[in-house]
């Protein structure tokens, strides 16, 4: 064919093309939304800001300016004028209990009371909405509230004759249990202690109550089974509730219980938002199997996690430090787990190519942590690995800087540190609290830091953890300026880490984590501009709208 002509019949068709793309109703790339008039954080260093997204089966198809975006209107398009309001990508929350809180926010509510008699009149007045037998559960208290004295079971036995009670920590690594429940669990005055956790005794050796870490089992293999409908029922307010706070995914450290009850929510096709399950890793054997026949599900949920526990908590006095803790002289923590076995199931898992996850708060866990991740990356075969540290709180500045050599993700939770905050350095002394939830010098060392909330140890509230990672301000008020201020970070890197970096620790920055087109269109819209409020402010920011894989799941009244 001559020249000219192939071009004549090249220039028809484009232009036939364009006919067809320009008339509403023949355009193929024609979105099923857009939304107009933001004001886009992106997360993507090459097109950091934007003022309008389109979107198209779930993915977006284009972002810029709300100009650019006609043509990608069609008759059948939602149109959504944000009139100016920030819109961000989607929340990844990197660390969750997801099925406890989803039962938690039907539970006793313990969390601020600041009393003993508001303690026990709390869980009185939960009893008496409940039927005979049914136990009382959650709670996530917090003794410091009220100076530091541990409560007993005798606090709350004339209240609960007939309901079991083992009521939980803020922290999850101690819980109190009345007579009757440790009734229930055949516990007397002759049960040994187990290893890796303490049955506090008082003077006489009877149990108070109080069970820490690994002694939380003795209880626990007494408390029925929740039924599948229970579950369901958990989950489904679990969701909502994430939406509502901009969570468009969420990385469950649970058990096989709680992948399977993903599962059925999302055959239900109730799963409204995203999911990566993690399971026990001493079960990584029975993990790698499920993959060899089911794969390792799909962008909506998927598996392959493994999560493990190297210590328990500051709060509990049982993270594992070189040193005493300064007003528990006593102890300075102690390891949860068997350490041969618990290396022997890191190489294991990541050998098998499982995504491995490991607890650790203390100064001595977290070394012996790094070690252990730096004898699996010279004797498996693995390059695919992330190793994480979940909390990373409390770690020595050299371990900082073999967090950004080693390239290890610190998954942390900024709220902790204005909840702990106002009592860590009583507990641990000045010198060591300088290292302690070290956002900036994380930053400063290059680990790829990933945000979470811990949840139901701490509030799924996104904007109250970003303004925790900002101000450092606690609580209590007794820390206008920040406490530890030096580990302050912008409210930019807050974002980037509950977004990308979270993304990357679950291996989805590919498809999640930034809006660019290509990518799910997760995202949501905020009542006020973070990136250009006062910081202190950020705190009493809402959501607006969430919106996961092109669908508005959330829409504030």
């Amino acid at each position: 064919m001559h020249k000219h002509v192939r071009n004549v019949i090249i220039l028809f068709v484009l232009g036939l093309a364009g006919w067809f793309y320009l008339n509403d109703g023949f355009k193929q790339d024609a979105a099923d939304s857009v939304y107009l008039n933001a004001a886009i954080w992106t997360g993507n260093a090459a097109q950091p800001e934007a003022g309008a997204i389109a979107i198209k089966d779930g993915r977006i198809i284009a972002i810029g300016d709300s100009e650019a975006m006609g043509a990608f209107i069609g008759e059948n398009t939602a149109i959504n004028d944000l009139h100016g309001k920030r819109l961000v990508p989607g929340f990844i929350d990197a660390h969750t209990h997801f099925l406890s809180g989803g039962f938690g926010l039907s539970s006793v509510q313990l969390r601020d009371a600041d009393t003993p008699e508001e303690f026990a009149h709390r869980i009185d007045e939960h009893a008496k909405t409940l039927p005979p037998g049914e136990w009382i559960m959650q709670g996530d208290w917090d003794h410091e509230l009220w100076g530091g004295m541990l409560p007993e079971h005798q606090w709350i036995d004339m209240y609960t004759p007939n309901h079991p009670v083992f009521v939980t920590r803020l922290d999850g690594h101690m819980s109190l249990a009345n007579q009757l429940a440790m009734d229930l669990a055949g516990i007397t005055k002759d049960t040994p202690d187990v290893a890796g956790g303490e049955i506090i005794r008082d003077e006489e050796g009877n149990p108070t109550g109080l069970f820490k870490d690994n002694a939380q089992d003795l209880i626990f293999a007494a408390i029925p089974e929740a039924s599948a409908e229970a579950t369901d029922r958990a989950l489904d307010a679990a969701i909502a509730h994430a939406l509502a706070m901009g969570v468009t995914q969420v990385h469950d450290m649970a058990d096989f219980g709680s992948l399977t009850a993903f599962e059925r929510a999302k055959t239900g096709g109730r799963l409204n938002i995203r999911a990566y399950s993690a399971v026990p890793i001493a079960k990584w054997e029975q993990l790698q199997s499920y993959v060899d026949t089911h794969g390792r599900g799909d962008d909506l949920h998927r598996w392959g996690a493994l999560k493990g526990f190297m210590d328990g908590s500051l709060g509990s006095t049982t993270a594992w430090f070189y040193e005493p803790f300064s007003d528990a002289p006593e102890t300075n923590g102690f390891p949860l787990a068997d350490l041969d076995e618990l290396k022997a199931d890191i190489l294991g898992a990541d050998a098998a190519g499982l995504h491995v996850i490991v607890h650790a708060i203390g100064d001595q866990a977290n070394d012996w942590l790094l070690d252990t991740y730096a004898e699996a990356k010279k004797s498996t075969g693995n390059k695919t690995q992330r190793f994480r540290v979940e909390h990373a709180q409390h770690p020595s500045f050299a371990a900082i800087r073999r967090y950004g050599e080693m390239g290890i993700i610190p998954s942390m939770q900024p709220y902790h540190a204005i909840d702990d905050g106002r009592w860590a350095e009583k507990r641990i002394g000045a010198e060591r609290i300088k290292s302690t939830y070290a956002f900036r010098s994380m930053l400063d060392a290059g680990a790829p830091l990933a945000f979470g909330s811990d949840w139901t140890v701490a509030p799924l509230n996104v904007m109250w953890g970003i303004y925790a990672a900002v101000t450092r301000r606690t609580f209590d008020g007794a820390n206008p300026d920040g406490w530890v201020p030096e580990q302050k970070i912008t409210v930019e890197e807050a974002l980037t880490a509950y977004t990308m970096g979270s993304a990357y620790a679950g291996y989805q920055e590919g498809i999640l984590g930034s809006l660019e087109v290509g990518k799910y269109a997760d995202f949501v819209v905020l009542s006020d501009d973070i990136l250009n409020i006062d910081p202190n402010a950020i705190e009493e920011v809402t959501v607006l709208r969430t919106v996961v894989n092109g669908i508005e799941r959330y829409r504030a009244d």
